[in-house]
């Protein structure tokens, strides 16, 4: 394995500083012993990212993700955040922790990823030729298997002109896939308490990936048996708890037919030890509403027609407009429905204590609802009032407006925020006879909310 960096000193460059990439950062720029052997860890890390915008919030100590604190960014050591692709030439080890979403034919959109492995393969090209090892790139995106060696490996070949897997120095590059598992908004589970997957392109990097993330990850590791079985096992994960999600909320709308309170169920059902808690709402965010699309793409490619993936996906894109449904219905019920009526959406991230606003499906609620002419106040502490105006061109608060009152209330993200609220809270934010819907089970139950 001398053809491989030194684990306790390489120069390190992570690509894209996102909520995966900045975590990764943070915690390989530690001067801490290693986890497996105790020696002591002295890496140079170098944090890239094309935004600007986002390198200077960073030098300042400001992380719009909320994910690391002011203090572990003003205080870092052997740390550098840069746009500059330059400062990558040193690096020896790359990790490319950049988006992979879907475009709008439900598609995977690889533009990211392509133009990630084009500036490593441009950095590979102009570096000093003196290097004493040959370079890792590790991939931590959501792919479909078989992209690092089918998409991936090509475009750095061709722009760095060295051979993948060839172990002659300065002749060749080795890559590995370890596949992140960041969960936005999570004080619990952060990096270093999640067992890390990892692999790699030959037995000796495979080994060397590994005790990389060995490191610094307490939960430890799991070396998987090949880069594409790790990037199945990573586009698995979510797409379990997609359709485990779809089910229940296919529940969900069958015991509103038959009158029946599905709270009342899943807690009578969760006594059983095997039961999965899995709950109803709107499935969005760039994860668990995702990577589904990206294994049926590829299990397409082979002429293979999900069934049973896709089948979950149309339901919980669908949840949206159900929900609205049910909510006019409640309205014109209790005739409450004019178009002047007033209405609260609790929550606009695409998930609870989070103020990441990507694939949000609470937009898709707001789009329906419109369409009857309500009076609509979005209110969400987490978000970027200036990001979502821009993107979505309406306007959300982070408080309640003072002294309004509403015809009815949608909890809609369960932010914490919203679990402080008293019962005269809530009944403060009605008008009488007005009604709470309650997708996240939050509203208190003196208040007869209803529920999904």
């Amino acid at each position: 394995m001398n053809y491989l960096p030194n684990i306790f000193k390489c120069k390190v460059s992570v690509i894209g500083l996102g909520y995966v990439g900045l975590p990764i950062c943070i915690e390989l720029s530690k001067n801490n012993k290693c986890l497996r052997t105790k020696k002591t860890l002295s890496r140079k890390i170098i944090g890239y990212d094309l935004d600007k915008s986002r390198i200077k919030e960073l030098n300042e100590g400001h992380d719009r993700t909320h994910e690391i604190s002011k203090d572990e960014l003003i205080n870092r050591k052997n740390l550098e955040f840069t746009s500059n692709a330059k400062s990558l030439k040193a690096s020896e080890v790359f990790i490319v922790t950049v988006p992979t979403p879907i475009d709008k034919t439900k598609r995977p959109d690889l533009n990211y990823l392509g133009n990630a492995c084009k500036v490593i393969g441009k950095v590979l090209k102009e570096r000093n030729c003196n290097h004493s090892f040959n370079p890792i790139i590790i991939f931590e995106s959501t792919v479909y298997p078989g992209a690092t060696e089918e998409f991936c490996v090509p475009i750095i070949e061709e722009e760095s002109e060295l051979r993948f897997n060839q172990k002659e120095i300065g002749k060749g590059f080795f890559c590995g896939y370890s596949p992140e598992r960041i969960n936005p908004g999570d004080k619990k589970y952060k990096i270093t308490n999640i067992m890390k997957v990892t692999s790699g392109s030959n037995p000796d990097v495979s080994i060397w990936v590994d005790a990389f993330y060995g490191s610094i990850i307490n939960a430890g590791t799991f070396a998987a048996k090949s880069i594409k079985v790790a990037e199945a096992a990573k586009v698995i994960e979510n797409t379990q708890r997609d359709i485990n999600i779809a089910l229940i909320n296919e529940f969900s709308i069958i015991f509103k037919t038959l009158g029946i309170n599905t709270s009342d169920v899943l807690e009578a059902a969760g006594t059983k030890w095997n039961f999965l808690p899995f709950k109803p709402g709107l499935v969005g965010g760039h994860c668990i509403g995702v990577d589904p699309y990206y294994l049926t793409y590829r299990a397409e490619m082979e002429g293979y027609q999900s069934q049973i993936v896709l089948a979950g996906r149309r339901l919980n894109d669908g949840m949206s407009l159900w929900v609205a449904d049910q909510f006019i219905l409640e309205l014109i019920k209790r005739k409450l429905y004019t178009q002047k009526t007033k209405v609260l959406i609790l929550g606009f991230s695409f998930k609870e204590n989070c103020p990441d606003t990507r694939n949000t499906k609470v937009i898709d609620l707001i789009n329906h609802l419109k369409r009857f002419d309500l009076d609509l106040t979005i209110v969400d502490p987490n978000i970027n009032q200036k990001e979502v105006l821009k993107i979505f061109k309406m306007q959300v608060f982070h408080e309640i407006p003072n002294n309004q009152k509403f015809d009815g209330v949608i909890l809609a993200v369960a932010h914490d925020h919203f679990k402080y609220f008293s019962v005269k809270d809530w009944e403060n934010f009605l008008y009488e006879g007005g009604i709470f819907f309650d997708l996240k089970n939050i509203i208190p139950e003196d208040l007869k909310p209803i529920k999904i």
